[in-house]
């Protein structure tokens, strides 16, 4: 099943399933993550018959638009750890990004008047579907709501400033998200993930290359905080960032930045300066 957030004017969205060229209103739930908060998000998903739109030309916003938490998970994949000189981690390295970094699937990718190191990072980002504290990782999948595609665009120069990453990567709505969450019952990692500019593929790498698992990653996380429905995990970027090309490439005006990953979708975002 695939679940998406449709904006439908004046500033409000929906919650909707996707049937082939067709999007069903979930009436009552204004976006997804809400949807998931409902204990029956599953049956009352596949059984609504709200109001329908075409799926062509439907304006999406991030399928979760306010998740409770963003946590975001460094060098996960093995040839982005090596591109960037690093050793693989014993234990993943954890930051957050707030709900404002977000942005549709299909929206403008606006450049900051303060960074020229804008770069990109394709991700597959894990949704939770039920609360949880302390997970055991044979549990964790049932914990997980689905899956998503993510770019964690990054703000490179002030990413470096400091050992902390956060300034360099929740800058306002720089990271986009969706355009669907897949249920779990028709996606687990191992498909296709790539990034392309102007149609230039960067990224190219399986999702299964991953350091460490959704499950894992579930179950570590948890150890540490309570994981709630509609939280989101981005579980990391593969190599070929245009910061560790040589020279150094990064986003500019009037490209775009297409993020996909099989059988979830993909991310269509023209990139513009901020006015």
């Amino acid at each position: 099943m695939k679940l998406l957030t449709l904006r439908i004017g004046n500033g409000a969205t929906t919650a909707v399933r996707q049937d082939g060229d067709t999007l069903t209103e979930i009436s009552g739930f204004s976006d997804v993550g809400f949807l998931l908060k409902d204990p029956n998000w599953e049956t009352t998903a596949k059984t609504a018959k709200g109001t329908t739109h075409p799926y062509d030309g439907a304006d999406l916003a991030a399928v979760i638009p306010s998740p409770g938490k963003i946590i975001c998970v460094g060098q996960n994949y093995r040839n982005h750890i090596e591109e960037m000189g690093h050793d693989l981690p014993a234990y993943p390295t954890l930051f957050a990004k707030y709900a404002e970094s977000l942005t549709g699937p299909n929206d403008d990718l606006v450049l900051p008047q303060e960074s020229d190191t804008v770069d990109w990072e394709a991700e597959l980002a894990v949704v939770i579907g039920k609360a949880g504290r302390r997970i055991p990782e044979a549990q964790a999948g049932d914990h997980i709501a689905g899956y998503s595609v993510l770019n964690d665009v990054s703000m490179r120069d002030y990413q470096f400033r400091t050992m902390q990453w956060l300034q360099g990567k929740t800058w306002e709505k720089s990271t986009p998200f969706g355009p669907a969450l897949v249920t779990r019952d028709e996606f687990s990692a191992g498909p296709l993930m790539t990034s392309a500019v102007d149609g230039e593929v960067q990224q190219s790498t399986p999702t299964s290359d991953l350091v460490f698992t959704p499950e894992f990653l579930v179950s570590y996380i948890s150890t540490i905080i309570t994981l709630n429905p509609g939280d989101v995990i981005a579980t990391g970027t593969p190599g070929g960032v245009g910061h560790a090309q040589d020279p150094k490439r990064y986003l500019q005006e009037g490209q775009v930045l297409v993020t996909a990953i099989e059988g979830l979708g993909q991310l269509t975002n023209r990139v513009v300066k901020e006015a």
